[in-house]
């Protein structure tokens, strides 16, 4: 049964872990609405490409123009069945958002699936929506994982972790594991 999939992006959302969900998800039959706060349909934002090439973190490049397929100002939680977080540096932005916050805590309340990959830790962290959880993200997040009361588990980076109705990842070389864990919860 096709579900209805609210997915929170802003400027500088991980270009993969942005634009592989959105098709993934619509290829396997749920609506996506792409949302960004302060946007509406039609305008876009733009992402980045980060990458593994040896240095002590990853690197980063322009991405590709995102364009949102719904409103931010007219996302109703409630009408959605599940939540998607990409990653990259939109969520150090995203978390700093009310509304983004509320949205999360709907989600988390009501026990909707919710798939964060990479950064998106930090804006569950910035919810509080993360204690006695089990949670995976970007290494460099563990510390705020913990702090919020969540337990960072290590994981290789093709891999990811479902714990009750959240599924977390480290990074977009995990979303064969990340989505198919995903779309298990989704039924």
């Amino acid at each position: 049964m096709a579900k209805k999939i609210l997915m929170l992006v802003g400027d500088f959302a991980e270009d993969y872990e942005t634009m592989v969900p959105f098709q993934a998800l619509q290829i396997a039959g749920h609506r996506v609405d792409a949302v960004c706060p302060g946007k509406k349909a039609g305008e876009q934002v733009r992402t980045a490409i980060h990458d593994f090439e040896g240095d002590q973190t990853y690197t980063e490049k322009r991405g590709h123009n995102f364009t949102l397929n719904a409103t931010f100002a007219d996302v109703k939680p409630a009408d959605y069945d599940a939540l998607v977080l990409p990653g990259g540096r939109a969520p150090e932005y995203l978390r700093l958002n009310d509304e983004v916050l509320a949205i999360v805590r709907h989600f988390d309340a009501a026990g909707k699936p919710i798939a964060a990959i990479c950064h998106a830790a930090q804006i569950l962290a910035a919810a509080g929506v993360l204690k006695g959880r089990k949670i995976n993200a970007y290494p460099a997040c563990a510390p705020e994982v913990t702090l919020a009361g969540g337990t960072f588990v290590s994981l290789p980076f093709e891999d990811a972790l479902t714990d009750r109705n959240y599924v977390t990842g480290p990074a977009w070389t995990a979303h064969v594991a990340w989505l198919k864990q995903f779309l298990a919860l989704l039924g």
